[in-house]
């Protein structure tokens, strides 16, 4: 039975049941990978963005007496700007059943009666996900690379000396849980001056361009128990954002930390600033984070730049991550010939 599902209200049963749908998936498609705790998994599934709606739904197993069996399906659509962004996974003892189409069907009528024409889905390469949502007629709109730092494999004589490679006139600060009030501002410029190149990115997992929406956004990773820390690059003489570093570790996986954005603005390239500023970062997390065993990041295939540094730092290349777009009155026609 497909059901639509609050997490905010759901039995704390159900929470369980969802996570050990989640990590046999994990188990399945990447082994590699830390299963996930449950840690603020609740909040973790239904904090949103002002402006942003997450709707839902689960699959439940049937049960023979009557009562409500396990959890083996979940899909979501959040509803951000001008794109639906799915999220869809199902047990894999029920895979081959149609599940995932029925439950898919859910997310995307839900999708077009709110309005919108456009979804998008996060795909990882080499996954039986990947057949499916081309064979509904998906286009795959971006590549980029995932590559993983075991923190136990890095040279740390070398992070240091590339910690300390950065040109005279700049110093590198570390805030723990986001930068203070009074940088959101030069922080906001420094992200809106990379804003207009264009990679073919469909924005799935939009990054925040002015002060507020900034604020926003750092309160609500802190709501989905999800720990920022910021490493900026600070021009002395101006007192500008030259560079910033972002990485978040999630309660739901504490072991493994997700790199969000690196940024170096343009008029400052050159300096040894990205460098300098991600090494800063590992020897913080190491210190503040002494659970922390690894750290993923992802980048565009031709982002060279960024490729070689990660490189120099220990990075090893894993998985390839697709977005993938679909029209949504055209989808809802192939899964729902009716409609």
């Amino acid at each position: 039975m497909v059901r639509e599902w609050d997490s905010r209200t759901a039995p704390s049963a159900e929470i369980e049941s969802l996570l050990d749908t989640l990590n046999a998936v994990l188990a399945a498609d990447l082994p590699e990978d830390p299963l996930w705790q449950n840690g603020s998994l609740r909040e973790y599934q239904s904090e949103t963005m002002p402006g942003e709606r997450r709707i839902s739904w689960v699959a439940e197993e049937p049960s023979t007496d009557g009562t409500p069996g396990p959890l083996v399906g979940h899909v979501n659509v959040l509803l951000l700007g001008d794109i639906g962004v799915v999220e869809l996974f199902v047990h894999p003892k029920v895979r081959g059943s149609g599940l995932a189409h029925q439950m898919l069907a859910k997310a995307v009528r839900r999708t077009y009666d709110e309005g919108f024409s456009a979804i998008g889905v996060e795909v990882v390469g080499g996954t039986p996900a990947v057949k499916f949502y081309e064979s509904l007629g998906f286009d795959r709109e971006y590549v980029e690379t995932r590559s993983v730092l075991k923190l136990s494999t890095v040279d740390w004589l070398a992070v240091g000396e590339m910690a300390r490679g950065i040109g005279s006139g700049y110093r590198v600060e570390f805030f723990p849980g986001g930068p203070p009030d009074d940088l959101i501002e030069e922080y906001a410029i420094a992200k809106a001056a990379v804003r207009e190149a264009e990679n073919g990115d469909l924005d799935l997992r939009p990054s925040s361009y002015d002060p507020q929406r900034l604020r926003d956004s750092l309160a609500c990773l802190h709501n989905r128990g999800m720990k920022p820390y910021i490493v900026l690059a600070i021009h002395e003489k101006t007192g500008a954002v030259a560079g910033l570093t972002e990485v978040v570790v999630p309660a739901q996986h504490p072991t493994r930390a997700d790199q969000y954005d690196t940024i170096v603005v343009p008029d400052h390239r050159g300096y040894g600033i990205d460098r300098a500023i991600k090494s800063r970062m590992l020897f913080e997390l190491r210190s503040a984070e002494p659970k922390l065993t690894d750290v993923q990041t992802w980048n565009a295939l031709d982002n060279e730049p960024m490729l070689k540094v990660n490189a120099e730092l220990g990075f090893q290349p894993d998985r390839e991550w697709y977005e993938y777009g679909a029209d949504v009155p055209a989808l809802l026609h192939r899964l729902d010939p009716k409609t």
